[in-house]
């Protein structure tokens, strides 16, 4: 009867997991900055006219907007981005409030690791304030809002592997060898497994929305610019905001965005 103990290990793991994402969702819906279409007028798309920086936030958060920076940069020639992942400076003159916290994050030294860049202009004052205005805008989601949903989102996907895990290991146990032993294992461990699937599938439909950095209303906006036309560098770096890295065909650009480290 040793699974017995492994059957309530993965009922408290389900449980714990789905009140806290109940409670996380709760918490959310009580926020005063919740980005709630119904609390808000209809927006639409076309009365919108993103930045770069803006879309780049939407699409993929404060580190898209990084690393769109270093990119802009780079194809300028005011930074030199290496395979190796390290950045040099060429021009220190900023042209906007996120390419001087991207000079600021790299130092007067002129060089400094791709990764230590990205970390540190994240966090800077610049990116804020864009994820400041998109949040006033009801384009993006509020962090406070985000972060608590998403965390409780991946502890309930969490808890579900382990559910899987201790049922597979209760099926292996001695003395489970026959097939109604099996069953009845089987049948105990759906319970918590059930819970914790039934809340994954409600969180998908219901909080999904607001685990990412735009809102219903932002994605409306993003989709609207995906569906528009634009030509040059501007569809090149509008195509980076939108999907990251993976738009970037150079090679040695993409390895320098891809360096975890500097070597």
């Amino acid at each position: 009867m040793f699974w017995v103990l492994f059957l309530r290990v993965a009922c408290v793991a389900a449980a714990v997991s789905c009140a806290r994402l109940c409670l996380a969702a709760s918490v959310a819906a009580d926020h005063p900055e919740r980005p709630v279409d119904a609390a808000r007028p209809a927006l639409a798309p076309q009365d919108y006219e993103l930045s770069l920086y803006e879309t780049a936030f939407l699409a993929g958060g404060p580190v898209r907007v990084a690393d769109l920076a270093l990119v802009s940069m780079h194809r300028r020639r005011r930074l030199l981005l290496a395979h190796t992942g390290w950045a040099t400076v060429v021009d220190p003159r900023g042209q906007d409030d996120v390419e001087r916290s991207v000079l600021g994050a790299i130092g007067p030294a002129g060089q400094s690791p791709v990764a230590a860049i990205r970390t540190a202009t994240t966090t800077a004052d610049a990116v804020r304030a864009v994820a400041d205005r998109l949040v006033s805008a009801g384009l993006a989601v509020p962090d406070a809002v985000r972060a608590p949903l998403a965390s409780a989102v991946r502890s309930v996907r969490a808890a579900t592997l382990l559910v899987l895990a201790l049922a597979a290991a209760s099926l292996l146990l001695p003395g489970q060898e026959q097939a109604a032993g099996r069953g009845l294992v089987a049948a105990w461990f759906a319970l918590p497994l059930g819970l914790s699937l039934g809340c994954l599938a409600i969180a998908r439909f219901e909080i999904h929305p607001y685990t990412g950095w735009a809102s219903p209303a932002g994605r409306r906006v993003l989709d609207a610019l995906a569906s528009g036309h634009c030509a040059g560098e501007r569809a090149f770096l509008t195509a980076v905001a939108r999907l990251g890295v993976r738009a970037v065909d150079d090679p040695h650009l993409r390895a320098a965005l891809a360096a975890r480290r500097g070597h």
